[in-house]
């Protein structure tokens, strides 16, 4: 039996060997398809709510978004299904003592980008799509609907690409 202490280096799927190990993708994170701004009911809870969006998004059942330059002021939430935010509201008032609002957003698809030359600019066009970060600082780009995507892929950079799961 062996017992690890993690001062917080470790994920939920990370792996570890003993030797060289054989390489291998994590755990892919899936677009979500449905989007809100969290705001804390009591701006003093403002600690737990980071610990509890943390961990939750660790567990895979949200994914955090922060809005680029922001920082922690103003985060987003995605999810799969609508029914993970009601999950997520429960959780974070049964086992943080936070009480949340959350203020959905129009946006349906989400992609991550890599490559080349990204600049929001291309992609930011009115309301139709705005550009965050992950956890992890990559770039992702909310696109409100089909048309949307299609239209930023067009017009965008041929040194970028447009990913459904995090890479």
């Amino acid at each position: 039996m062996i017992g690890l202490f993690d001062p917080g280096l470790f994920r939920i799927g990370d792996t570890l060997s003993g030797g060289a190990g054989e390489p291998f993708e994590g755990i892919p994170r899936f677009s979500p398809e449905h989007f809100a701004k969290v705001r804390v009911k009591e701006a003093l809870k403002r600690k737990q709510l980071l610990a509890g969006l943390d961990q939750l998004s660790e567990e895979g059942a949200i994914q955090v978004f922060r809005q680029r330059g922001m920082g922690d002021q103003h985060l987003l939430v995605g999810a799969v299904g609508a029914l993970q935010f009601d999950v997520l509201v429960f959780r974070l008032k049964s086992e943080y003592g936070v009480e949340i609002i959350l203020d959905r957003m129009p946006f349906a698809l989400a992609r991550w980008v890599s490559g080349t030359g990204y600049d929001p600019k291309h992609f930011e066009r009115g309301e139709s799509a705005v550009c965050v970060e992950d956890k992890d600082g990559k770039p992702i780009v909310l696109f409100r609907n089909e048309w949307a995507l299609g239209y930023a892929q067009e017009h965008m950079p041929k040194t970028l690409e447009l990913r459904e799961t995090a890479g």
